[in-house]
Parts: structure tokens; C-alpha cells; sequence
């Protein structure tokens, strides 16, 4: 992956990096794993020829809200993590706004994988003691990365009171904007005196904060000049510049609870196999060799889906894990499914051990030109943790 700029970590934090990466850093990917257990994998390849034509997706119009956030983000953005807090809540069944329950949430969520791609996991406690709202009580968070900053998107939800939430900002010490749309301002300065007066840490990325009373939405980054071209851009919703994201945003069939998305630059950058020791490149060559050949990448999403409506164990039901691949052509997306399906089945050089450790792979599907990964997660793993973070060998290009 290309060298961060000097405002970025060059290492994963326990969650998403406030500070915007010079190609995006891997942040979001939280650093604790757990055992893993070994199961079998059982492997089936369904090629499908797309009748549709390429790039005709949800691009007529976001439907989900993840589809939304991600059309009001920077339009170059080239990572997105998103954490649906409202569906995390109930899988978890935490309710409350209180300490208590902003602890019991982040602790079951962290169990469960489903927060790892939040980036206000550590402000969490800060959030719900002096600004008003935190993951127990808002719907979802989009954390947008581009070479150029970092952008939180917040869905506060319908009931939430922005007027109150603009009171709280000013009675903590940012300087309230001329119109209720602008830039509530703290810096370096107020952040630090919050977070030594309650002993939490604040992510940077509210240094500099927008509410949108309207739209019922919090942004904020930690540099007010990206924060102002954010409101500009997300004024109206648009598709993001680089080709293939909405492509793999329409392989998933529902929100997800939690998910990491990547353009095509961003997904061959971070999940190469160039960040792997030597003997495990080797290892990778040589199943390379064996599996067939692969192709760059336009995009890429991995997801935590609900369990579909009606299963068996209903609402309660393992979730599914999906991968979303994008391809230039429906050729190459053919070509890359049985080599996809092969690689995803077997052993994890840069990983440890094998891909069945975490998941069983269900189903692997060409569709025009994206490839879907329908995966089973092994009980115990954390695979939305493990797989967003290269080296990652069935994501190569």
C-alpha cells in the first residue's frame, strides 16, 4: 500500500483513523483477535452471465442508507466503513443511552465483529457524556477516507434535536457558527480539554463538526477546510469518481450491519500480497499458479449481512459474510470466479493458517462484471476484522 501522509497512523488502530491516509490507511480493522476455530470448506461455483448492462446498479438513486452516506461522501473517497449502530443495537439487544449501555454495546459489538469499522469506538464514552448522542443512540456512521481527509457522516435519526446537540458544542467551548448549516469550530485545544477532564479519548475527527437540521446529519473531520468541502459536496447526492464502487455496492442484497469498501486502487493497494513476508509471497505464487489467473480490481466490499428473513433461528440466525469483487469486463469476471472460489478455500499466506479457520465458503457468483463471495463465518472468528486488512490472497490483483 502506498505510504500514508504524515497525518496518518501507518498502522491499524483499534478503530478507524481520524486522520486521512495519502492512498487511505487500513484503519478500522481492530487489532485483538481471538482463537480460531478449524472447519471444512465446502465450495460451490455458480457463473452467472449478467443480462444487464455494466454499471447499471443503484446508481439511479440510493436506496439503502449505506447507499445514501456513501453518495453524500467526497466523491473520491476510496474507503468507506460503515456500522449500521441501529441494526447493531438490536442484533445485540442493548438499549439505553447511559454509560452503562454505551459499555455493554461496545463490548458485545466487539464480541460479535460488528464494530470494528466504526471510527468513534473509542470516543464512545466521551460522546455520550458531554455531546448528547454516541453509537447507543444514533443509526448509522459512515467513516469516508480520501487522500486528502477524513470525514465522519452520522445519521443522528428522527427524533434527534441538532438545536440541543449545536447547545451542548458551545457550552464544551466550540465556537458556534453564523448560520445554523456552518462549522462549529473546537481544534486541538477544546478536543484535549475534554478528554483530559473525563479521562476518554476523542477521535480528531471532532475538532470541527456540521449539524444538517434537515436531513437529520452530524459531519465532521479533523480539518475544517475538508469539513466545508464536505458539506459542499454532500449538498447533493452523487456517485463516487472512481468506477466499480457502486458496481460492488449492488451485490449486496440488504444493508449490512457493518462493512468496509474500497475502490479498485484502494483494494489492490491495501490487500496485496506485497505486504507479506517473502515465504509467504512464495506461498501465494505458487497457489496463484495453481488456482488460474486473476485480474485487477475495480472494487471491493466485505460485509455482515442480517440473516435472510424467514431462515431458520430467525432474527438470531449467524449472519452472512459477503464479498463483492469488480471487474473491468463480464469476461474477466467469469475468469475470476473459479480462481477466486479456488484461492478462497484454501490456505491464508499473510493471514495465518487457512480461510477455513474463518469462513466456508457457500456460493461464488459471476454477475456482468462483479463476482460474489457468499460466505458461512466460522463460530468464534472475527472475519470483517481479519479480511478487511491485507495481505489478502482471494482479493488479489
Amino acid at each position: 500500500m502506498p505510504e500514508p501522509s504524515s497525518s496518518s497512523p501507518t498502522s491499524p488502530p483499534s478503530s478507524p483513523s481520524a486522520t486521512a491516509p495519502d492512498a487511505v490507511s487500513t484503519a478500522g480493522v481492530d487489532p485483538r483477535r481471538r482463537a480460531l476455530v478449524v472447519a471444512g470448506v465446502a465450495v460451490l461455483t455458480l457463473l452467472l452471465i449478467g443480462v444487464l448492462a455494466v454499471g447499471v446498479r443503484w446508481w439511479r438513486g440510493p436506496g439503502s442508507d449505506l447507499e445514501r452516506a456513501v453518495s453524500l461522501a467526497p466523491a473520491d473517497t476510496q474507503r468507506w466503513t460503515w456500522t449500521d449502530w441501529a441494526a447493531v443495537r438490536e442484533r445485540l439487544g442493548v438499549t439505553g443511552t447511559d454509560d452503562d449501555a454505551v459499555r455493554r454495546l461496545l463490548d458485545a459489538g466487539f464480541d460479535a465483529d460488528l464494530t470494528s469499522a466504526s471510527g468513534l469506538v473509542e470516543s464512545a464514552p466521551l460522546l455520550a457524556q458531554s455531546f448528547g448522542w454516541s453509537p447507543a443512540s444514533i443509526d448509522w456512521e459512515l467513516l469516508a477516507q480520501s487522500p486528502d481527509g477524513a470525514l465522519e457522516i452520522v445519521g443522528l435519526g428522527d427524533d434527534a434535536d441538532t438545536s440541543a446537540l449545536g447547545d451542548r458544542l458551545e457550552s464544551l467551548g466550540y465556537t458556534r457558527p453564523d448560520s445554523p448549516e456552518g462549522v462549529w469550530e473546537g481544534g486541538e485545544e477544546v478536543l484535549a480539554r475534554l478528554n483530559a477532564a473525563s479521562g476518554t479519548a476523542g477521535t480528531p475527527t471532532l475538532q470541527f463538526v456540521a449539524l444538517d437540521e434537515e436531513r437529520s446529519l452530524l459531519l465532521a473531520s479533523d480539518q475544517r477546510a475538508y469539513l466545508e468541502r464536505g458539506l459542499e459536496e454532500a449538498a447533493d447526492e452523487h456517485e463516487p469518481s472512481a468506477a466499480g464502487v457502486t458496481d460492488v455496492l449492488g451485490t449486496l442484497p440488504a444493508q449490512p450491519l457493518s462493512a468496509v469498501l474500497l475502490t479498485g486502487e484502494q483494494a489492490c493497494g491495501a490487500l496485496s500480497m506485497g505486504g507479506a513476508g517473502d515465504s509467504d509471497q512464495a506461498a501465494a505464487d505458487e497457489l496463484l499458479a495453481q488456482a488460474g489467473p486473476v485480474n485487477p480490481l475495480t472494487g471491493f466490499v466485505l460485509a455482515l449481512l442480517p440473516p435472510e428473513e424467514g431462515g431458520d433461528g430467525g432474527s438470531q440466525a449467524p449472519l452472512d459474510l459477503r464479498v463483492g469483487l469488480g471487474f473491468e469486463s463480464e469476461e474477466q469476471a467469469r475468469t475470476n470466479a473459479d480462481t477466486r472460489a479456488a484461492l478462497a478455500a484454501g490456505p491464508a499466506p499473510g493471514q495465518g493458517g487457512a480461510f477455513s479457520d474463518r469462513f466456508t465458503v457457500d456460493e461464488v457468483t459471476a454477475d456482468a462484471t462483479t463476482v460474489t463471495l457468499d460466505l458461512a463465518p466460522v463460530a468464534g472468528a472475527f472475519p470483517l476484522s481479519d479480511l478487511s486488512d491485507g495481505p489478502l490472497l482471494f482479493a488479489t490483483c
